[in-house]
Formats: structure tokens, C-alpha cells, sequence
């Protein structure tokens, strides 16, 4: 990215650095030895998405940052304010009842299937000897024995997975959230065409995070309570019960509504502060409201396990079924209450750049609460099967989860014809674009296989903006048949292949069959998941096209949901604004700042941070950008055309580059009010379409990648310098501190050349993984984690198989639902054998691979002059860490 081998960091940690040139490092010392020319920088903000492994598992907490994105994708309104505060408390609901659930999911599976069920069988309790103290045979009516007891004591389990969670929001939120950006006035509510993201609080979430975690959390902990105390409750009510304990019964209920419409308050009270930066943190309300519900689950681990001599755990736990169906129900009703709101918002002020006429909000936050049913659903019919594989010691899961699990392979069938249509679309255009392709290179003789390639690339590119399509049509399907599985469990109250066992055969065949598939395709998403998250951060071409779903899901501010991933703009934009305000401050000069694909949002966000002042003083060069193409469209409130518009006359001037064959960037759509259009036309791709003297060999197809390798990039980088100019006389100390009394400059070595001529930076701004010493433990990451998928895929076939071999014994031959298994089988089997020797050839090949740390080489200065200073810790990336990452999204 710097061109050069030798880089020095010169402020920064191991999360997020700035690097320069090794000779560039007192620049700002020698201003006459830079005169005229721009002094490069690079800022490194990769480890704050992809850094550790192990932020793969991120991928676990998908519904949670999908609920958060539908927060940001309403549409642009104009004087309505309290129905933007409205859209975002539905949303946030949306986010409460994703929580409520995941920790349901995991009372299912420990209190219901584990506790209840299993423990409380002889033969299911033999069969898994670690339950063998809580069965009351087994363990002849020991202590532990008891109904009560067993559920209190399972109870550790979803209250540790909620503490998990609310350990690591707090630890990203320190992190992440305590970042303050750049101080500037405040600003008033409605701000014209401005964006928000420009205003001083949208980068501090601090107290709104740390809210929602306290509510989060203590809604995680009383869902448990309930969880623990409703069977115990339902007996006292009894004809045997103790009268006393219904009391108690009674009291401890009461206690657990109270706290639970206190969480609602503190979800619904306050929305996100923007217009100022908001340092409050309701230190007492985040301490006491979790606290008081973990007072309230050992009050009702403590009521559960009194004794009772007559009760006796039967059948399921009562009332699993219709936690879940009352979660569905509110979540449907959310989602709907929420298109009516987004739509009214888009009617004043219609976009039709907007995906879905203003309902991409909606649609998505219906997809985050799938995704949690589905998770949830799958978590508990693998548990089932795994602690009974024949079918005949437990009861199932709650039959609204087997609905929900059934409709999986009708959705997945609605998507296949539409994906049909979209490349039989996409082969049409291909059709087409073979004849613009043949017309882009006149005089050239026409080579077929060029042809081919080139306009395959070009029509595949196409297929980006057919996402919204997509998410439509996933979206509504979804909605209905959740709404056919509820009311199906709700009449039937049976799984859907007993439930038409007396319709015709081919409904019963078809029925058992989605059943059975739903089941095992929920299993094997897990595994996807793992393997998909993995390979988003490790593999370049799978970062390309999974991994800048990622980076646009953590993006955003936690605004919906505390336990989504952090958002690593939060570290990023402060960064970058501190370090834009604190060089004009000292030198007086200007910037120009180029940013590729995500890096081009981190761009715009941290000129948006600027004082108007300073912003007038940056010029923008973006390229493979998706501002427009994905932002613009999915989140017009932010960066809509007004928004855009705007940057555009208060920056120098901005230059955008795309190309035709790019499925990321796209053009800005901007006129040139001020200055030089936006958008320059399409570059071309490949830069030579057959062999020259000058390329020999085929040039490659770039698409995405490797903008710099364009001719007009340093074209329109030379314009911008040019235009800019090489210098401008210091800010007036008195202008300063009265435009802005509370910024102060980072603490840098350079400040003291405020006064002296100041050179014009080209700032870069890339993703670039710093150099650790260990090397090669990446590579062993990698390899552990293929290990451990083939491990899961192997256990998952083993689990299938069994299932299938039992059912064949149970019935004699194989039923649908029996096939489903033994194609699971297979398919797992495959993935597992595929990752071990994945896995094996990854470790020898780190074994026999040496990676001896290249020397740290002191660069030769290029005059006669002392050599530079090192900056204390200073920290030199090889220039194939630099040069490795100049596609993956990030400014450069």
C-alpha cells in the first residue's frame, strides 16, 4: 500500500495503528524535504473485525446483528421525529423478545430434555450415566432426586450462557463504546439534509448499550426463573399442594412480572442520544436490574426445590409450548406493526432508490427473528435426538419448534426457483453484454473465450442488486408459513407427520418427509455456520463475497441489540477524526483520503465527524465503493442522496472510480454542483483485452480488486493533489479554541511544527494485519479449526445414522424421515473426511514451511542526512502484509 518494504508505526496498538514510510516519519521536521509532494500514511483497523480467530464464533450471534441492522435501514423522514423514536423502540422489542428466546432455547434443552425428561426415565437415565444422581431410580431417591431440585440445578445452564453473554457485551463494550470521538458543538434534533452519522454522540453509544445489557441480561435471568418456578407453581395449585407454597408461588410470580415491566420501561424509555455526546451511564440501574434478577432466580431455585413427597416429573415441562408460541406470535405482530411504520415514514419523503419502497427494515428484522426460531429450533432437536435416538423415552420438543423445523425445506424450495429466475436473468444479460464487450474494444480481433469471460463477470456483477428481491421473497415466505406452522401446532397440537397421518398419502409422505429434512438441515447449518464464519476471515476470495456482509453487520452502533458483535466503527471513525483534526491543527495542511469498498464508508463517516472548517480542507478518492450501491439503498436515512449530496459540497472535491465488472462498488450517482463530477466512467476490466507488446500475457479480470493497478487511479490521485494545492498558511490559534473549546489535538511529536511550512499529505487508509511474531499460529488456528469441524460433521453422521438405523428397526423399512437422516449421513460423513484432510495437509504444511522473521533493516536515507527516527515501539508490517490486504475492504 505505502510502496515500500520498510514501514514504521507511528501511533496505535496491535487493534488499530498508523503507519508510515520509514523515511516519512519526521516529516514533519523536514517540511523542505517533502515540499510539493504528499507524504503517505496507512491506517491498519483489521484486527478490529478479523484480527482474533476466534471472532468466527461471532457468527453464533447472527439474529442478534441482523435485529440491529433493521434498526438503521429505515427510511428517510422529514418532521417525524416521535415515529423514528417509535421505529426504533419496535425495533428494540424485536431485539428483547431474539434474547428471550435464545435463553428459552437453552431452558428447553436443560431444564425440559436434560432435567425433566431424561433424568426423570430409568432408561434414558441409564442410557446417559452423567444423569444418573438425578434420576430418582437410579440414584434411589437421593437429594438431588427430586423434580425440583433437578430443575434448580439444570438452571445453571441457561443462566450461565446468559452471564456469558453479558460478560462479553461488557468487555467489547469497554473496548469499543468508550471510544469518545472528536468534540464539536451540539447539534439540534432535525438537521436538514445532513446525515446523522455527522453528529457528536451517533459514534458514543456508551449509555445506551450499557442499558440494554442491564435489561438484556435481566431478561435472559427471569426468563430462567419462570422457566425453574412454573412446574413447581402448577402443583402447588393442585389438589396437593401445600398451601403455603402456593403463596409463595403467587408472590414470587408477582415479583417476576414487576421486574419483568421494569425491563420493558428501560427498553422503551430512551432511545440513542446523537445530537450530543452523552457521558451519563445509569451506574445504579445497570448494577441493581441485573442484580435483582439473579436475586429473583435463586429465590425461585430455592421455591422449586422445597420439598414435595408427591411430585413426579411426566411428560414435558409445563408450559415450553407456549413460551414459544407466544415469542412467534409477538415477533410476527413487532414485524407487522413495523412495516406500517416504515412505510408511513417513507411516504414523506419517497426515495425510489430505496430497497423495498422503505420496507428493507421490516423485511430484515423478519429474518433475525427466523434466524433465532431456526437456531433455537435446531439446538433442541438435536439435544432430543441425542439423548434419545430411538424415539421412545422422551417426549418431543415442543411442537411448534417441529413446525417451524418442517417448513424449512418449503422456504428453501421457494428460494431455489427464485435463484432459477435470477441466472436464467443473469444468462440473458450475459447475451447481451457479449456484444458491449466486442464494442469496448474496436479494432481488436474477437477472441470467444474472452468474450465469454468477460461478460459472464459483468452479468454475474449484476446480481448484487437483485438482493433486495431476494430478502423480499425470503422475508414474506417466511412470514406466512411461520404463521401456517403456529397455527398448525396450535389446532393440531401434534408434530405435522402424526398430525396427517389420516389425511391422503402423498400429504402424509410429503409431511414426514419436510419433517424429517427440516430436522437435519437445521443440524447441518450449524456446521455451516462454523465452517462459513471461518472461512470469511481466512480465505481472501471468501472475504470478498461473505465477509463484506460482515463488515457492513458491524458497522453500525449497537442500537437494537447489546449482544450483537461490537461495532468496530466506533474505534475506527474516532481514530481516523482525531487524527484528520489533530494534523490540520498542527501543520495547517490539507488531506486527500482514498478509500476501497468498506474503507470508502469509514471514509465518509470520519469526514462527517469533522468540523466544517477542517472538512473543506480533505478531498475524497473512493473506488470499488458500495456508499451508494449498498449503503445508499439499504440505509437511505444515512446515505441517501441528501446525504451524499452533502458531503459532496462541504469536501474539497471527491472523486469516485468503479467498474462494470464490480459486485461491491458501484457510482455515487452525484452530480458536480461543486467542483469536478463524482463519477468518473466505468474503468476498464481487464485493462487489455488481448496480448500487446506491453502485456504479453492475458490480463486478468479484476472486478473488485486491485484498483491501484488502474492507470487512472494515480490519474485522479495527481488531479486531486493538484487541486488541493501544496500548502496553507496554519489555523489562527484564537479561530480554533473558539470553534471548538473542547477538542484537543493527540499528543504527537510533530505539533511542534505547527509553524512551519506544512507538506500535503495523501493520507492511505488500509486493512493491514500488523506482523506478529508468531507467524505460523494463524495457520494452526486454522487447522485446529478444520479439526474440530471434521470432529462435529463425523459426530453428526454418527448421530444420523443411529437415528436412521433405529427408525428402520422401529418400522421395518425406511420411512421418509429415515431417508433425510441417512442423506444427512452422507453429506456429513463428506464434510467431515473433506475437513480432516483439509486439516492434515494444513499441518504438514506448517511443519515443513519455515517462516524465519524478516530483519529489521534500518532504511538508507535517500540524501545525506541523519537517518530517521524510530518511533518508541515501532512496529514494521512486510510489504506482503501490506500488499496482501489491498482488496479486502478497506481504505487504502
Amino acid at each position: 500500500m505505502l510502496d515500500d518494504p520498510r514501514t514504521v508505526r507511528i501511533t496505535g496498538d496491535d487493534t488499530a495503528a498508523l503507519f508510515r514510510r520509514a523515511e516519512d516519519v519526521d516529516a514533519e521536521l523536514r517540511p523542505d524535504d517533502h515540499r510539493g509532494g504528499p507524504v503517505p500514511e496507512a491506517y491498519v483497523w483489521c484486527n478490529l473485525t478479523s484480527g482474533n480467530s476466534a471472532r468466527a464464533l461471532w457468527l453464533l450471534l447472527l439474529p442478534f446483528m441482523v435485529a440491529n441492522l433493521a434498526h438503521w435501514m429505515r427510511p428517510t423522514a422529514r418532521g417525524r421525529s416521535r415515529t423514528v423514536r417509535f421505529y426504533g423502540l419496535l425495533v428494540r422489542l424485536v431485539g428483547l423478545t431474539l434474547t428471550v428466546l435464545l435463553v428459552a432455547a437453552a431452558c428447553e434443552v436443560a431444564l425440559d430434555l436434560a432435567a425433566w425428561q431424561c433424568a426423570g426415565t430409568r432408561a434414558c437415565a441409564e442410557r446417559h450415566s452423567w444423569l444418573g444422581f438425578l434420576s430418582p431410580d437410579l440414584s434411589h431417591d437421593g437429594w438431588w432426586s427430586s423434580p425440583g431440585r433437578r430443575l434448580a440445578l439444570a438452571a445453571v445452564v441457561p443462566a450461565a450462557l446468559t452471564g456469558l453473554l453479558w460478560y462479553l457485551s461488557r468487555r467489547t463494550w469497554s473496548a469499543y463504546e468508550s471510544v469518545r470521538p472528536v468534540p464539536h458543538l451540539d447539534e439540534p434534533d432535525e438537521d436538514g439534509d445532513h446525515t446523522s452519522l455527522g453528529r457528536p454522540g451517533f459514534w458514543y453509544g456508551r449509555r445506551l448499550v450499557a442499558r440494554l445489557r442491564a435489561a438484556h441480561t435481566a431478561a435472559g435471568l427471569l426468563t430462567v426463573a419462570a422457566a425453574v418456578a412454573s412446574s413447581a407453581a402448577r402443583f402447588d395449585r393442585g389438589p396437593e399442594g401445600p398451601a403455603v407454597l402456593e403463596t409463595l408461588g403467587v408472590l414470587l410470580y408477582t415479583a417476576l412480572a414487576a421486574t419483568a415491566l421494569v425491563v420493558l420501561w428501560v427498553v422503551c424509555r430512551r432511545g440513542r442520544t446523537e445530537n450530543r455526546l452523552d457521558r451519563a451511564l445509569d451506574t445504579r440501574l445497570v448494577r441493581r436490574l441485573p442484580l435483582a434478577a439473579l436475586l429473583l432466580l435463586l429465590l425461585a431455585a430455592g421455591y422449586a426445590g422445597w420439598e414435595r413427597p408427591r411430585w413426579e416429573s411426566a411428560g414435558r415441562l409445563p408450559g415450553g409450548g407456549t413460551t414459544f408460541g407466544g415469542l412467534a406470535l409477538i415477533q410476527g405482530a413487532l414485524v407487522v406493526a413495523l412495516a406500517v411504520i416504515a412505510r408511513a415514514l417513507y411516504r414523506t419523503a419517497p426515495d425510489r432508490r430505496a430497497v423495498l419502497r422503505g420496507l428493507g427494515g421490516p423485511a430484515v428484522a423478519m429474518l433475525a427473528c427466523a434466524l433465532g426460531g431456526v437456531m433455537s429450533g435446531g439446538v433442541s432437536q438435536r439435544v432430543s435426538d441425542w439423548l434419545d435416538g430411538t424415539g421412545t423415552f422422551l417426549t418431543d420438543p415442543p411442537v411448534l419448534l417441529t413446525w417451524q423445523a418442517s417448513v424449512i425445506p418449503v422456504l428453501l424450495l421457494v428460494l431455489l426457483v427464485l435463484c432459477a429466475g435470477l441466472g436464467r436473468r443473469a444468462w440473458l444479460l450475459r447475451r447481451t453484454e457479449l456484444t458491449e464487450v466486442e464494442l469496448d474494444h474496436p479494432g481488436e480481433s474477437v477472441d470467444p473465450a474472452r468474450t465469454r469471460a468477460i461478460a459472464t463477470t459483468r452479468a454475474m456483477a449484476t446480481l448484487t442488486d437483485r438482493a433486495p428481491l431476494v430478502v423480499a421473497v425470503a422475508s414474506t415466505a417466511t412470514l406466512l408459513l411461520g404463521a401456517g406452522a403456529l397455527v398448525g401446532a396450535r389446532l393440531t397440537d401434534r408434530a405435522p407427520g402424526p398430525a396427517a397421518r389420516h389425511a391422503h398419502a402423498f400429504v402424509h409422505g410429503a409431511a414426514q418427509t419436510a419433517q424429517g429434512l427440516g430436522s437435519w438441515l437445521i443440524g447441518l447449518g450449524f456446521v455451516l455456520f462454523v465452517t462459513w464464519g471461518r472461512r470469511a476471515y481466512k480465505d481472501a476470495s471468501a472475504r470478498r463475497t461473505i465477509g463484506i456482509l460482515w463488515d457492513v453487520g458491524t458497522f453500525w452502533p449497537r442500537a437494537a441489540h447489546p449482544f450483537a458483535p461490537p461495532c468496530y466503527a466506533e474505534r475506527a471513525v474516532p481514530d481516523l477524526s482525531w487524527r484528520m483534526a489533530g494534523w490540520t491543527r498542527a501543520t495547517g495542511g490539507r488531506l486527500v483520503i482514498s478509500g476501497h469498498s468498506q474503507g470508502s464508508v469509514l471514509a465518509a463517516a470520519a469526514a462527517w465527524q469533522l468540523r466544517p472548517s477542517v472538512r473543506k480542507r480533505v478531498a475524497l478518492l473512493t473506488y470499488g465503493s458500495p456508499l451508494e450501491r449498498l449503503y445508499g439503498r439499504w440505509f437511505p436515512a444515512h446515505f441517501g442522496p441528501a446525504a451524499l449530496s452533502s458531503l459532496h459540497r462541504e469536501v474539497d472535491c471527491w472523486r469516485n472510480l468503479y467498474r462494470l465488472t464490480d459486485p461491491i462498488g458501484g457510482p455515487v450517482r452525484l452530480a458536480g454542483d461543486s467542483g469536478p463530477e463524482v463519477d468518473r466512467p466505468p474503468l476498464k476490466d481487464p485493462l487489455a483485452y488481448g496480448r500487446t507488446a506491453r502485456r504479453p500475457l492475458p490480463a486478468p479480470i479484476l472486478g473488485h480488486s486491485d484498483y491501484q493497478a488502474d492507470p487512472a487511479f494515480a490519474e485522479e490521485r495527481a488531479r486531486l493533489l493538484a487541486r488541493l494545492g501544496p500548502r496553507l498558511p496554519a489555523p489562527r490559534e484564537r479561530e480554533e479554541r473558539r470553534n471548538d473549546t473542547a477538542a484537543e489535538p493527540p499528543a504527537r511529536a510533530e505539533t511542534t511544527a505547527a509553524t512551519a511550512p506544512a507538506p500535503a499529505p495523501h493520507v492511505y487508509i488500509a486493512a493491514v494485519p500488523p506482523r506478529t511474531a508468531r507467524a505460523s499460529a494463524p495457520g494452526l488456528r486454522q487447522a485446529a479449526a478444520l479439526a474440530l469441524v471434521s470432529a462435529v460433521a463425523f459426530l453428526v453422521a454418527w448421530a444420523c445414522t443411529r437415528g436412521a438405523v433405529a427408525g428402520f428397526e422401529r418400522h421395518g423399512a425406511l420411512v421418509p424421515s429415515d431417508t433425510a437422516q441417512v442423506v444427512a449421513a452422507v453429506g456429513a460423513t463428506g464434510l467431515g473426511i473433506g475437513s480432516a484432510i483439509a486439516s492434515v495437509l494444513k499441518a504438514i504444511a506448517l511443519l515443513t514451511r519455515a517462516r524465519p522473521e524478516p530483519a529489521r533493516a534500518r532504511p538508507e536515507p535517500a540524501r545525506a542526512r541523519p537517518a530517521a527516527p524510530r518511533a518508541p515501539g515501532a512496529e514494521e508490517p512486510s510489504a506482503a502484509d501490506l500488499d496482501a490486504v489491498a482488496d479486502t475492504g478497506g481504505i487504502v
